[in-house]
């Protein structure tokens, strides 16, 4: 049933008297928010926009790691998907390369960065 079907059935249940105004107010915030809640996108999609490439285990470009992180697979696993499908056809490389190129590098951590540029 549609959120629209449902405040609908509840206006009627209201206006009928079988719900009272404080039921009535409840019910409607519980279905648009359960409304609001399906219409969140999936985790899938959460974890595919927050995809970057690892700066702290690479080996080259930080694909598999980021990929690893991703994913929540070992980056081992990442590294011989990627090395069987440049054994198959070259297309391992290719997709490689691809994402090296189009996908971030994940913010370098503080403890990483040097010293700072400040002078006193």
């Amino acid at each position: 049933m549609s959120v629209s079907d449902e405040l609908s059935r509840l206006g009627t249940l209201h206006q009928q008297g079988v719900l009272s105004d404080a039921e009535f107010v409840r019910a409607k915030a519980r279905v648009i928010d359960d409304g609001a809640q399906t219409v969140a996108p999936p985790l899938a999609f959460a974890r595919l926009n927050a995809f970057r490439r690892a700066r702290a285990d690479r080996w080259i470009g930080g694909v598999c790691a980021g990929m690893s992180v991703a994913s929540g697979l070992a980056a081992w696993f990442w590294r011989l998907t990627f090395t069987l499908l440049v054994l198959c056809g070259g297309t391992g490389a290719l997709l490689y390369l691809l994402l090296w190129i189009l996908v971030p590098t994940e913010n370098e951590p503080a403890s990483m960065r040097g010293p700072s540029a400040s002078t006193s």
